[in-house]
């Protein structure tokens, strides 16, 4: 029963402060230069979601859902997966593949 006992002395672990992350400031509205960026990258992404445009284009959320809908009304990506609360999209290939 010693050795049990003198294991339970040691000193509490301190806490940590944790790490603060930066609020991000991202964009409302589309800008001509985010716009023109949309357009041209989108078609190259294999993996379309709000969570991509959001990183790569830095809009927010919203204006990232509402872009998917444009993006998808023009031809330029389709669905690949489509739930209530998450839509995933993919690049739209040509009528060759």
């Amino acid at each position: 029963m010693a050795p049990a006992a003198s294991g339970a002395k040691k000193q509490k672990k301190k806490w940590s402060k944790g790490k603060v992350k930066d609020k991000a400031q991202h964009a409302v509205l589309l800008d001509k230069t985010t716009s023109e960026k949309l357009y041209k990258d989108v078609q190259s992404y294999r993996l379309v979601t709000v969570a991509t445009l959001v990183d790569r284009l830095k809009i927010n959320g919203s204006l990232a859902r509402k872009c998917l809908k444009d993006l998808e009304e023009k031809g330029q990506i389709k669905p690949v997966v489509t739930h209530s609360k998450m839509k995933i999209y993919t690049r739209a290939v040509g009528a060759s593949d």
